[in-house]
């Protein structure tokens, strides 16, 4: 573990993406962890806060104005940014475009506002997208940026390098303190479960708490995946901000295990109690990539983290809040 935590006590830290899978996430641990650090918590579009403590000072804006970013940030010591467009592979699949612009667009305009308004710390929550196709687990210096990202994630893949690029660019040259978070698949509570929009976790999950006959999944089963609990992503986070002798640098985040699309729907089925008459796998809708694994050694040894919950137990606990909250959770 790198040097003495001690940045985010007593400080406040503003939030893009609060009321996302990856914000919920983040602000949970840092009220839990931290009881005299203070959140500034951005929300905009679709859906209202809904994290209530009286440290969360939330604020409406759109993270694509100057203006709206400047009065959001203003006054803060540290950053973290997890607002970003996602959805599921029909939609990067049908619509690969929109996760250029929106991405592109807020989070260059926020680090170019951090640096005005003085913010010391900023944690950038990247993608594992950007990576180039490879078999196995690979390091944050493997990255090869003389090969493409996959097909599948050509685009978003190539928007996340520029913007890890332009963080290098903010340090090196304004001295602000960038740490980057290459992040596997996140799943838990507060994720998307539109079926529209959501990605394969909360899809499957959806399905067998609503004990769907018969049991359709898009892809094939033995598609495997490194996902991570959103409340250990959290955490993960958290650390990044507050080790303050990390003056720049990257992480990967993600379990290092190999979950299949099978493990997540034997688990779902299992801890949702339906036992459907049939389970089909439909190999022609969209689907992704096989295989992407991402080694997290240098998050362990550099950070002292390691993820707590294990795949079938994340599962179990995101299927038991979305039985007690399907009611009114509408993202």
């Amino acid at each position: 573990m790198t040097g003495w935590r001690m940045f985010i006590d007593n400080k406040l830290i503003f939030i893009a993406g609060s009321t996302g899978l990856a914000g919920a996430g983040i602000m949970q641990c840092i009220l839990q962890k931290h009881p005299s650090a203070r959140i500034r918590a951005a929300y905009y579009a679709h859906t209202e806060p809904f994290i209530k403590d009286e440290r969360i000072e939330y604020v409406y804006g759109d993270l694509k104005s100057h203006s709206d970013c400047r009065r959001m940030i203003k006054g803060c010591d540290g950053a973290i940014m997890a607002a970003a467009f996602t959805a599921g592979a029909e939609t990067l699949n049908t619509q690969p475009h929109k996760y250029i612009n929106e991405n592109l667009i807020m989070n260059s305009q926020m680090l170019e506002v951090f640096n005005a308004e003085d913010v010391k710390r900023v944690v950038y929550i990247s993608t594992a997208s950007l990576y180039q196709e490879f078999e196995g687990h690979i390091k944050e210096d493997e990255l090869d940026y003389g090969q493409d990202p996959h097909e599948a994630y050509f685009g978003i893949g190539w928007v996340a390098r520029y913007l890890e690029k332009i963080c290098r660019f903010w340090h090196n040259r304004y001295g602000m303190e960038v740490i980057i978070a290459r992040a596997a698949n996140i799943y838990g509570p507060y994720a998307k479960f539109d079926p529209r929009t959501s990605n394969f976790i909360p899809a499957i999950i959806r399905k067998a708490v609503d004990r769907m006959e018969a049991f359709e999944i898009w892809g094939s089963q033995d598609v495997t995946r490194d996902v991570i609990f959103s409340e250990d992503f959290g955490r993960a986070i958290t650390i990044m901000m507050d080790s303050d002798s990390i003056k720049f640098d990257v992480f990967n985040v993600g379990s290092g295990v190999e979950t299949t699309v099978g493990d997540v729907v034997g688990w779902a089925l299992k801890y949702a109690g339906h036992n459907p008459s049939k389970v089909c796998y439909l190999s022609d809708k969209p689907a992704t990539i096989r295989f992407r694994g991402l080694d997290c050694t240098k998050a362990c040894n550099v950070l002292g983290w390691k993820p707590l919950n294990s795949q079938e137990e994340g599962i179990q606990k995101t299927i038991e809040w979305w039985k007690k909250n399907k009611g009114w959770w509408r993202k």
